[in-house]
């Protein structure tokens, strides 16, 4: 015999325990009442010109910079049809930006530029180094957690963030990285 699964005690617990770290689509409602409307239809990631949504965990749609950027074309707020995603002209798309690891190969010793010539907003520029391999410098005012420096790294060193999470570890504005 097939058991139900009660969605809503799922939802309750999941908003409550706060697992969930997943970046949502840009211009989602706050996370409790995401959770509440998104039906899980995947109208907006089937709408994401970049592929850059995917079916999360629970079905509910999530960003994955490693498939793709954002480019911010609104297509997934005109796919949902169920007002988890709502866009305001005076709105922020998110509050993520990225952030580079000690992992980076120019943090190591070995000359690599990708994520700067994937930034068109030269959020991220490298600081020459007397002597040494030039050392990313990223500046989160200027950064728009577009993403697009994160799948073209080959070391897999730059990750989005929650604002307040880059904030907390450190990261600061025009901060070396």
């Amino acid at each position: 015999m097939e058991q139900a699964v009660n969605l809503s005690r799922r939802r309750f617990f999941r908003a409550q325990t706060g697992n969930s770290h997943a970046i949502r689509p840009p211009w989602s409602v706050a996370e409790q009442t995401f959770f509440s409307l998104c039906q899980r239809c995947d109208d907006c990631v089937k709408a994401c010109e970049t592929g850059l949504l995917k079916r999360g965990d629970g079905g509910y749609p999530e960003a994955d910079f490693n498939r793709g950027e954002c480019t911010f074309c609104q297509q997934c707020v005109e796919a949902c049809q169920h007002e988890a995603l709502l866009y305001s002209p005076d709105s922020q798309p998110w509050r993520i930006k990225a952030a580079i690891k000690d992992s980076c190969l120019a943090r190591n010793g070995i000359h690599c530029r990708t994520c700067a010539e994937r930034c068109d907003l030269e959020a991220i520029t490298f600081r020459l180094m007397p002597g040494g391999i030039a050392q990313p410098t990223l500046d989160t005012e200027a950064c728009t957690g577009c993403g697009a420096c994160v799948a073209d790294c080959p070391s897999r060193s730059i990750t989005m963030n929650n604002e307040q999470q880059t904030h907390d570890s450190g990261t600061q504005n025009h901060g070396s990285c």
